[in-house]
This record gives C-alpha cells, structure tokens and sequence, in this order.
C-alpha cells in the first residue's frame, strides 16, 4: 500500500455544499451517515434515520460519544417542531457532603463522581416510538454489524483515540478503569488509521436494546450489571436510579432573528446561551462578515450571554429566572448597553425578576431531525461496563459543589448541560436543522454559523467552513490559524488577548441542512475539521 500521511491537507480546497431530493444525513462519520441513508431507503423517514446514525456513532466514533451517553433533538414533523431532552439526573443518593468527604473541593472530570444517568438510548427510544416507521432492531442493525464485524478507523477519530490513550494511561490507575482499556485499546494502544476495531460486547448491548426497546438498559439485566459494576467499584448509581429515567419531551424555545425563527432545547442545555446572544446582537446592523466591527460585536455579545448561563442556567426546576426573562427584549437592550468599542470583563446580568456528535437528517416527507449526542471530554468518565461497551459520560462534572450556586449538586438533579441541537424556521415553514458540537464552542458555533447563512448569505458548506473564533475566558478569545490575521491584530489592539489555535478540532464540528419549501430540495454542508460526510439520495 502506498504510504501517506493521513492527516496532512498542503492545498487549501473548497468544498460545495450537497443537493437532494428524497433525504440527507449529514455527520461527522461516513460509515454512520450511510448507515442513515440505508434507513431512509428502505422506508424509514428521518427520525428512523437518525437514531441509526446515533446508534452507529456510539460504534464507529466513540471518542465523542457512546451508550452511555445523553442526547437531545428537536424533530420536524408534519408542520410541527418537537423537543427532546434526553439528559440523565444525578444520582439520587449523592450529594455535596459525600462529594467533599471524598476529599473534593469540586467535581472530578473521571470515575463515578461525574457519571449521572445516561440518556441516549431512552431518547432512541422515544424517538423510535412517538415518530419513528421501523421496528428499533431493523434501524440498530448497522450499528451492531459495525461493531460486531468492526470497520477501519477514520484519520481524525485515530487521532483524538491516541489522544485518550495517552491521556487515560496517565491519570486513570484504579482497578475500575481496566475495563476501558479492555475495550478501547485491546492491543495495548489506540487503532491506527485503517486499523479494524470492533466490540463484541457492544454489539450485545445495542441488539439487547433493539429487542427490548430500551428496557433491558433501564430496567433489565443491563440495568443489573451497571448498577453492580456501580456498588462494586464506589459509585452512587443504583437499579433504582435507571428504572425512574425516561427521556422528556420539552416545548423548544426561540427568538426571532432578521425575520427567522431560531429554535433550541430549553434548559438544563445551553442553547438558551445561543439565543441570547443573537437576541444581542440582532440589535446591530451587520454589512460585512469580513469586519472588525462584525468581529467585535459577536464576542462581545458572547461574552455577555455566556457569562449570564454561567449563573443562571441549570435544571429548570432549581433556575432563578425563567427563559423569557432572560430571553426579553428589554434585557438584551440592557446587555446591548455594554458593548462599547473596547473589550469587556464580561460580568453575569440579572434579568427583571421573573467530546460531541451532531447529526442532521431529512427526508422527501418534509421529516426533519436535529440531533446531539454525547459522552462529554470525549470518552466521557473512564468507565466501561465491564463487557458491554457502555462508556459512562461524566455530565456530572459541571455541578457545582458551593450549596448557593444555582447548578449546585443535589440528588435527582439535572446539570447545565453542553450539548445543544439548533433548527432554524421561518412562518410557518421549517428551513431546517443545523448544530455544532464541542462543548462549550457550541452556542457560540451556533451564532457564527446562523450569522453566515442569514446575515451574510453563505451557503450550508461555506457557512460551516469559514474560520471560526471561540471565547474563553475574561477577555480571552482563540481564534483559528486560518483566522485573518489583519483582524486578529485589530481585535488585540482593542484589548482583546487573541490566541491563535493550531488544533481546529477545538472550535466544532457541524451539520447543516436547508429545505426550499417550494421545490422541496435539500442542500446541505458537512463539517471539514473532521470524517465529515453528507449521504445524499
């Protein structure tokens, strides 16, 4: 075989965006968006596209996501936008006091600490029962083949898998933790590009889901051996625990944006940090996307919106503020205020009282999907069900442990959560999904790529491609190496702390798909930093 090297592209390209009539799956694995569009062809519509793409992600991309993992999506569906909130709680016998007692002063990133109830499959299922054409073993089948027979790993999934290893092999040295390295790394290290990896145990737990619609992970006999790897190795996790967790349809929340609707899942999720921002900025007139002024007012704007999820967003049920207090014109006017020509120390308002895969689908019914699914810093806790292949996410890392935080840790609670699918609409009309995972890149991979489609006029592929900035703290933004550096300089001069980023993979990967409600055509954009694929038909 001729020998290259994988990951070197010398020669800048450009990518078209991708036309269809009858369906699309966008995301960021080949095999995962073929595995969809093989759904949508035998009779599926996109909901059952969907959740085989998610399914096969867990397999065929884990280093973003797994079983164990939580979900969200917003499906379209005869002329009507839904909401998915398929996040887990903590567990009901933890809390800060036992947390502390450990000897933590605040949450841990790995063990059973951060691991709250995983959500995925309950949203799979949901999903398959209130929308979906095909029986759950039919749309799961690729999956199981997947990582029953094993595929060849992708160059950037490679790359982030040795990326883990090396890490998981220097901080994760409890007994507990063998079970990842059995799984993930059964040679002694991370497969190679082109490498073939398969999971048995996998396999068994996506067909065991598949024929018990889910109950065999919540209230069956992988529901048993989660909780007794839990009581045997010091987690809180209990049978009782995954038996009460169902996945919760939720009413989206929105703004109106130059005449479009932007849609995202209420809290405990971010998205709301998305819509305040554009709520901001919609107050500005924007000419140019190539700007300094263009530039400065989005990270401004950011900042504020960010600052402000920060302190107020968490499970609904604990927030201090509603969504419409937050989400008001009179408020964004008040955070508008601050945005002068210089960089801000941004500092949370108070409102009038009162490691990620996202996936986009569609088909020729009108049925379209916007769905996230995650572990969380990739392989997520460290922790594998011992011969499952259920890697535990460690959401529970971003509760707080001081009692007056409004995300402080308590039983049962759910947590601020990261990850956020996006749908965009206009009248009565969907224009369709679009997302960008990564974190807490992703409200602000929202802003970026909604102003490119509406305020700039870019096509799904350009507004997806186009350099990208990222917040992070105080007054310090990463930018791209791609990023115009004449810009870059002016920022800095006006007293942002610019630093360039040479690893892209940390400013997002996402999905967009736009419906022409006259013809009916699909266009559609992948994401370049990664094994992004568009299946068209």
């Amino acid at each position: 075989m001729i020998t290259f090297n994988h990951l070197s592209h010398p020669y800048p390209i450009t990518r078209n965006s991708a036309y269809a009539m009858n369906g699309v799956v966008a995301t960021s694995q080949p095999l995962a968006a073929q595995a969809g569009l093989e759904i949508l062809q035998k009779g599926g519509n996109a909901i059952d596209a969907a959740i085989a793409t998610a399914a096969c992600l867990t397999v065929c991309e884990p280093t973003s996501n797994g079983i164990g993992g939580d979900a969200f999506a917003l499906v379209w569906t005869k002329g009507k936008l839904h909401g998915l909130n398929g996040s887990g709680r903590a567990p009901k016998n933890i809390s800060i006091e036992k947390v502390k007692g450990l000897g933590h002063e605040e949450m841990p990133k790995y063990g059973w600490l951060p691991v709250t109830v995983p959500g995925a499959p309950g949203a799979w299922v949901e999903l398959s029962k209130k929308f979906g054409k095909l029986p759950l073993k039919d749309v799961l089948k690729d999956a199981i083949t997947y990582a029953e027979e094993g595929y060849p790993v992708s160059p950037t999934l490679s790359r982030f898998w040795r990326k883990a290893f090396l890490q998981f092999s220097d901080e994760l040295k409890g007994d507990e933790f063998k079970h990842w390295f059995d799984t993930f790394a059964p040679n002694g290290y991370a497969p190679s590009v082109g490498e073939v990896w398969k999971s048995q145990g996998h396999a068994d737990t996506l067909r065991a889901i598949a024929e018990t619609d889910g109950e065999s992970f919540y209230r069956g006999e992988l529901a048993k051996k989660i909780a007794a790897f839990s009581k045997e190795t010091g987690g809180f996790i209990t049978e009782e625990d995954l038996a009460e967790y169902k996945a919760e349809w939720v009413d989206p929340i929105s703004i109106n944006y130059r005449g479009y609707d932007v849609w995202e899942i209420p809290p405990n999720g971010q998205g709301i940090v998305a819509l305040q921002a554009l709520n901001i900025l919609k107050g500005f007139e924007f000419t140019r996307k190539e700007s300094l002024d263009t530039y400065h007012k989005q990270i401004e704007a950011m900042k504020l919106a960010y600052v402000d999820g920060y302190k107020h967003v968490t499970d609904p049920e604990h927030m201090r503020y509603t969504v419409d207090e937050i989400l008001s014109d009179e408020y964004a006017e008040e955070r508008r205020k601050l945005i002068k020509t210089e960089a801000c120390m941004p500092e949370p308002g108070e409102p009038s009282a009162g490691g990620t895969v996202y996936l986009a689908t569609a088909d020729k019914e009108g049925n379209m999907v916007s769905f996230i699914q995650s572990n969380y810093m990739g392989f997520g806790s460290g922790l594998v069900v011992p011969g499952t292949g259920i890697a535990l996410q460690n959401r529970g890392n971003n509760f707080s442990l001081d009692p007056g935080h409004v995300n402080a840790l308590e039983g049962g609670k759910k947590t601020f959560h990261t990850i956020i699918p996006g749908f965009l609409t206009k009248g009565d009309q969907a224009v369709g999904p679009f997302g960008v995972m990564g974190g807490f890149m992703q409200p602000q991979g929202h802003v970026q790529v909604i102003m490119n489609s509406i305020d700039f006029g870019l096509h799904p592929q350009a507004a997806l491609d186009a350099p990208r900035w990222q917040w992070i703290k105080g007054k310090t933004v990463e930018v791209e190496h791609r990023f115009p550096h004449h810009f870059a300089e002016a920022l800095a001069y006006q007293g942002h702390d610019i630093r360039i980023a040479l690893e892209t993979n940390n400013f997002g990967r996402g999905q967009i798909i736009w419906r022409n409600p006259d013809t009916g055509v699909l266009v559609a954009g992948t994401e370049s930093r990664t094994d992004g694929a568009i299946a068209v038909w």
